[in-house]
């Protein structure tokens, strides 16, 4: 998993509230290999029945190419506990999320896939959202070792995460990473277990 540190990028905004997990990822996706299910992040959202581009949509927007960081409307990425939703972002070139409340199992999954989901004020995230419509392609700065995120109007906001997380994140590290910083004394562990009980 790749350390998050500091962010600084243009940044995409999707300003409908609930927007939930089947419409960032279809059901129809989840079978598919993970390079397959790229292209499927907001596919019912992103083409019309015949297949088309639809051109309203931000992610078909030249403007908003290059983006890594989503601002949302409020209860982002609701619904099914779908991990793929998290990595169908991620292997679009998202990491960051920011607004005003999450879907608490993509909050989650965020963290074990090295993203970093952000909650800001409603009023915050309203600001940032008229910005980006109005200025396409302006960009947002997030450090994570401060926990500010600087947006296009210059103005600094703090924001909670907590701290375990947060070092997790810093260091790229994920369960599995962590789970084997103890691998001597888990090696120790099934020795003396061998030799307790060797009959087993």
């Amino acid at each position: 998993m790749q350390p998050f540190t500091v962010l600084k990028a243009p940044a995409i905004p999707f300003p409908t509230p609930n927007i939930d997990t089947d419409q960032i990822i279809p059901a129809r996706y989840l079978g598919l290999t993970r390079a397959q299910q790229v292209e499927g992040l907001f596919r019912d959202a992103r083409s019309n029945e015949d297949g088309r581009p639809r051109p309203d949509f931000p992610l078909n927007q030249a403007a908003y190419k290059g983006a890594r960081i989503v601002v949302a409307a409020r209860n982002f990425a609701c619904g099914s506990s779908r991990e793929h939703a998290v990595t169908a972002l991620l292997d679009n070139g998202f990491s960051a999320f920011i607004a005003p409340s999450f879907g608490d199992i993509f909050n989650n999954n965020c963290y074990q896939n090295g993203c970093l989901p952000i909650v800001l004020p409603q009023a915050r995230v309203d600001e940032l959202l008229r910005f980006l419509l109005e200025l396409p392609g302006a960009e947002i700065a997030i450090d994570l070792e401060q926990q500010t995120v600087i947006g296009p109007d210059g103005q600094t906001d703090g924001f909670d995460i907590d701290p375990f997380r947060k070092e997790c994140l810093l260091k790229g590290l994920d369960d599995v990473d962590l789970t084997l910083a103890y691998a001597p004394q888990i090696a120790a562990f099934e020795a003396r277990q061998k030799a307790e009980t060797s009959w087993l």
